[in-house]
């Protein structure tokens, strides 16, 4: 068989090439033509839809507007206003700047743009079928930018077979709309989706869905757009250093989904995904997160463009960062830190919610506040003290109130054990309820931790050294990362093209399966560039540890004892949560309560 010439493509299937790039459904049209409303700064943006945006698209803004004589250059592949030259892909600020778009939307769709300047200039229409311009002309139209988009894919109807369900599409329209508008509080955004009911009388045409997100109130946009238990149960997180700012809106442990559809990363205003993003955020909530469970966020992240390449896929969803392991450390670093602070405040010691640097959880009337004992390094051990006291002197019924009787703690003081499973105590607020046995697991837990920190990891050295086969990129990581593994406490050595050994390993980890845990560690480092996953396996071991070493139910404390915990749960990090992820404590109000019994009514 002889080989085959090589031809030029018509320009017919190159856009059609393009266009495959660009436009996948219409809500890749709905996400392209509301970038370019943003990057021309309108402040109100409407999005009509018909049959899942497959019959018709509407976007409209009120934005800068299109001069008359650059509609027809703006439908045409690689034309945009906004980059001039090859060194301006270096510090790209808008979010539109390959000049695909709209010619990808024409060349598949009946289409028309019209704009105008400003209120005084007449408008100016452009209208073409498949790329193929069939008119255009003056047209009433307001300031700002309107795109229709009608009969998607006409003349490839191959790939209109594609599409999928108009309920799976509107879906997708109403996600694209939701993740640009977190993106741009200060924007309103409205949203109509409609469709064509087949063979229906009119009085059983389905009422259109509407989604209206005024701009201006950020508590509002979240609660629409995410729920209003998020905004109940967040954290405002604004952290900074010499290169990058990150800022944003993290969910508290215990407000959890079971998928990552609420989990929103911007970078520069420009919403990504990216594996190594979300790698640092899982490591930040390993701690305190249920297992099986995914974190729920709105997240900002600030850098000089030029430490950051967005021209990296056509959907511009994907970004590759200068120094990927300092991004990575800096955003695990940042919200370790603000979860690591979470403990119980007094209420009157809390940021009011109006403030937006914290949020008050719907489930306790105590506040969480990130910036209360900050750095604090003090060690849990009033509660381990109080028992051996308690066993020394074998007291009984101690008289609680007789010791610093004018302090107001904010988990109160206890009153008395429950089956020998709950603290019961009182505070200002109402009534706390502890779970005895995940509050002191969390408390040794990080006790243990604090520990580890500050000495040097204990390791072991093998009896045998363990040595097997590796990949070439493997072997060379290991040679590369060696001093790395060696503080994490684990020896290895390259022995050749293919193959390392293993001499110490950390005395926790002893015991576990060494060929796997090396190979699982190995295949971090080649895909994000930490050891995370060797240090995650030794707090797991730390974590059972002090799952068993921890009070059992059934344990008959005396009041010196369960108040001696309530100490020490308010100057312990992550003290809300036992290190599974369960509740340690919950808060009920006097007016809960109250209401509870129908007091006042």
């Amino acid at each position: 068989m002889s080989q085959a010439r090589v031809k030029r493509l018509s320009a017919f299937v190159a856009d059609q090439i393009a266009a495959g790039e660009v436009v996948e459904r219409p809500a890749s049209i709905v996400k392209e033509l509301v970038e370019n409303s943003l990057d021309a700064d309108a402040t109100n943006i409407e999005v009509r839809s018909v049959a899942g945006g497959v019959e018709s698209l509407w976007v409209r803004d009120n934005g800068s507007g299109i001069h008359k004589d650059d509609l027809a250059l703006a439908v045409e592949r690689h034309a945009t206003s906004k980059i001039v030259q090859a060194q301006d892909l270096m510090g790209i600020g808008s979010l539109g700047f390959r000049g695909e778009a709209l010619a990808s939307v024409a060349s598949v769709s009946r289409f028309k743009i019209s704009s105008a300047q400003s209120p005084a200039d007449a408008g100016w229409y452009l209208e073409s079928h498949g790329g193929e311009s069939v008119g255009c002309g003056p047209v009433a139209h307001n300031q700002g930018t309107s795109v229709e988009v009608w009969d998607l894919f006409f003349n490839t109807p191959a790939r209109r077979k594609f599409l999928k369900a108009e309920r799976t599409e509107n879906q997708q329209i109403d996600t694209v709309l939701h993740r640009l508008s977190l993106a741009h509080m200060d924007v309103g955004f409205s949203l109509v989706q409609s469709r064509i009911e087949q063979n229906a009388a009119p009085a059983k045409a389905t009422e259109p869905k509407r989604l209206n997100l005024p701009a201006g109130d950020p508590e509002a946009r979240l609660a629409q757009v995410l729920s209003p238990g998020f905004v109940d149960q967040c954290l405002f997180i604004d952290e900074s250093s010499a290169d990058y700012r990150l800022f944003g809106w993290v969910g508290l442990p215990q407000h959890n989904r079971r998928y990552m559809d609420q989990q929103y990363f911007y970078v520069n205003g420009r919403s990504i995904r990216d594996k190594l993003v979300g790698h640092a955020i899982r490591q930040a909530y390993s701690d305190v997160m249920f297992h099986g469970r995914h974190a729920v966020y709105v997240l900002f992240l600030q850098l000089s463009p030029d430490l950051v390449d967005v021209n990296v896929h056509p959907t511009k969803h994907e970004v590759r960062f200068r120094d990927a392991r300092r991004v990575h450390d800096f955003i695990f670093g940042s919200l370790n830190r603000a979860l690591r602070a979470i403990r119980p405040t007094s209420p009157e010691n809390a940021v009011p919610h109006a403030e937006a640097t914290t949020a008050i959880s719907s489930q306790s009337a105590l506040r969480f506040d990130p910036r209360h004992n900050r750095g604090s390094i003090d060690l849990p051990g009033g509660f381990a003290q109080a028992i051996d006291q308690q066993q020394r002197v074998g007291e009984t019924s101690p008289e609680w109130q007789a010791t610093e009787p004018s302090v107001e703690h904010p988990l109160g003081y206890a009153i008395a054990q429950l089956h020998g499973i709950y603290v019961i105590a009182q505070n200002a607020a109402g009534l706390v309820i502890v779970d005895m046995h995940a509050a002191h697991e969390r408390i040794v837990y990080e006790k243990m931790k604090a520990q580890l920190e500050v000495g040097a990891v204990a390791r072991q050295r093998l009896l045998v050294p363990l040595t097997f086969d590796v990949s070439e990129t493997d072997a060379q990581h290991v040679e590369d990362l060696a001093t790395r593994l060696h503080q994490s406490g684990l020896v290895i050595e390259r022995l050749g093209r293919g193959s390392v050994t293993v001499r110490e390993v950390p005395t926790l980890l002893a015991d576990t399966d060494l060929e796997q845990m090396v190979s699982d560690l190995l295949a971090e480092l080649a895909e994000f560039g930490t050891a995370e996953g060797l240090n995650r396996h030794g707090l797991d071991l730390l974590g059972n540890i002090a799952c068993r070493g921890s009070v059992r139910a059934n344990r008959q404390l005396t009041l010196t004892e369960m108040n001696a915990l309530l100490r020490d749960m308010e100057v312990t990090e992550n003290a809300g949560l036992c290190n599974h992820g369960r509740p340690t404590y919950v808060q009920r109000s006097l007016d809960e309560l109250d209401r509870l019994f129908l007091r006042g009514q």
